[in-house]
C-alpha cells in the first residue's frame, strides 16, 4: 500500500461539519482551530497579502482535511507520512511542478507555526522538501517598445484638450501617469494600485511604497515620469475624483481607487498598441524595468532595493534574461554566431 492510498478511517469525535481544500473530509475541531489560528497568524502577525493569505489558507485546509480523513485528529499525530501521504496525492492528480513548490512550502510554514506554538513535538514539515520549479524566462519589452507604448499613450486629439473639461482626457492621462510610474519604478500592480497622494514626494522625485509583508521602501523615479504624474494630478485626477479629499492617487471612471483588474486592463491595452510586443500586463512592464537597469549598469543590488525582493536570488533572474537578449542579438549580428 502507497502512502498516498493511506485508507480512511472514522472522523474522530468532537467533528465539525465543513471540507477541507482537497474536499474529502470534514475537519475535528482541534484541527479547524488550528487553521485559524494559522491564517491569523499570516494576516495579522506576518502582514501577508490578502492573495497569499488564500492561497496558504486553502492548501493548509486540504492538508488538513487529508488529515482528518485518514484519522488523525491530533495536530501532535501529523508526522512526515501523513505528510507524504498528502503530497503524493496531490502529485497524482497531475498538479503543476510550481503548485506542488506551493503546497510544499505552506505545508512547512504550518507546520512550523505549530511547532514554535507548541502544539506539537517536533516540527513534521522540516524534512519536507519541494520540487525544483523551471522558472520561465518573463516577456519584456526592449527599449524602443518601452518608447513607442508611453509615446502611443500620449493624449492627443480630442483627448489631448478634454482634461479640463471631461473624464476622456483625464482617464488618458492617467492611464500615461501609470505607465510611466510601472516603467520608471518597477513596482507591482497592487502597489501602484494602493498608493496615495501623499505617498508621491514631487520635490525629490520619489514615491513611499507599501510593499510584500507590510514592507515599506522608497523609489525614485525620472524626468519623464514626474512630468506625466503631474499632468495627472493637477489636470486629470480631479475630474475623476469623487471625494475631494480622498487619498487614493491613481481612480477609476467612477472617481474610487482604482483597483487591479482596471490597472491590468490598462497595461495590456497600453502595450496592444506596440506592433511586435509581447502581450505583458504589470508584471511583465516590472520585469522590463528590472532588464533595462541591469542593461544600463545597475547592479543586482540596486535592482534588488528598488524592486523590494526579498533576497537577491529573485532578482537573479533578471540577469538571465538580460544574456538571454544578449544572445539573441549575437546570433542574429554575428556572421559566425
Amino acid at each position: 500500500m502507497t502512502e498516498g492510498s493511506m485508507p480512511a478511517r472514522p472522523l474522530a469525535a468532537g467533528a465539525v461539519a465543513g471540507r477541507g481544500g482537497d474536499g474529502v473530509a470534514a475537519l475535528p475541531v482541534g484541527l479547524a482551530g488550528a487553521l485559524d489560528g494559522f491564517t491569523d497568524h499570516l494576516a495579522v502577525e506576518r502582514g501577508r497579502s490578502a492573495h497569499t493569505v488564500r492561497a496558504y489558507h486553502g492548501d493548509v485546509a486540504g492538508l488538513l482535511g487529508w488529515c482528518a480523513r485518514v484519522g488523525v485528529a491530533d495536530l501532535r499525530d501529523i508526522d512526515i507520512t501523513v505528510l507524504r501521504g498528502w503530497l503524493g496525492r496531490q502529485a497524482g492528480s497531475g498538479l503543476s511542478r510550481a503548485t506542488m513548490a506551493r503546497r510544499v512550502a505552506s505545508a512547512r510554514a504550518f507546520t512550523a507555526w505549530a511547532h514554535r506554538r507548541g502544539l506539537t513535538d517536533v516540527d513534521a514539515g522540516d524534512r519536507l522538501t519541494a520540487p525544483a520549479v523551471h522558472r520561465e524566462l518573463p516577456g519584456v519589452l526592449t527599449r524602443a517598445q518601452a518608447d513607442a507604448m508611453l509615446s502611443a499613450a500620449e493624449p492627443t486629439g480630442s483627448a489631448a484638450a478634454a482634461p479640463r473639461g471631461g473624464p476622456e482626457g483625464a482617464v488618458a492621462l492617467r492611464d500615461l501617469a501609470m505607465g510611466w510610474l510601472f516603467y520608471a519604478t518597477g513596482i507591482r500592480v497592487a502597489e501602484l494600485a494602493g498608493l496615495d497622494v501623499s505617498d508621491l514626494d514631487e520635490g525629490r522625485r520619489t514615491v513611499r511604497v507599501l510593499g510584500k509583508g507590510a514592507k515599506e521602501r522608497v523609489v525614485p523615479y525620472g524626468v519623464p515620469a514626474d512630468r506625466a504624474l503631474r499632468a495627472w494630478t493637477t489636470e486629470g485626477r480631479p475630474q475623476l475624483a469623487a471625494l475631494p479629499n480622498g487619498p487614493a492617487l491613481f481612480l477609476g471612471v467612477r472617481g474610487r481607487r482604482i483597483d487591479v483588474r482596471t490597472v491590468r486592463a490598462v497595461v495590456h491595452r497600453l502595450v496592444a498598441r506596440v506592433p511586435g510586443a509581447p502581450d505583458i500586463g504589470p508584471h511583465g512592464l516590472r520585469h522590463t524595468a528590472a532588464t533595462h537597469l541591469l542593461e544600463g549598469g545597475a547592479d543586482l543590488r540596486t535592482v534588488q532595493e528598488l524592486l523590494g525582493h526579498a533576497t537577491l536570488a529573485t532578482t537573479q533572474i533578471y540577469t538571465h534574461v538580460s544574456v538571454e537578449r544578449l544572445r539573441s542579438t549575437y546570433e542574429q549580428a554575428h556572421p559566425r554566431a
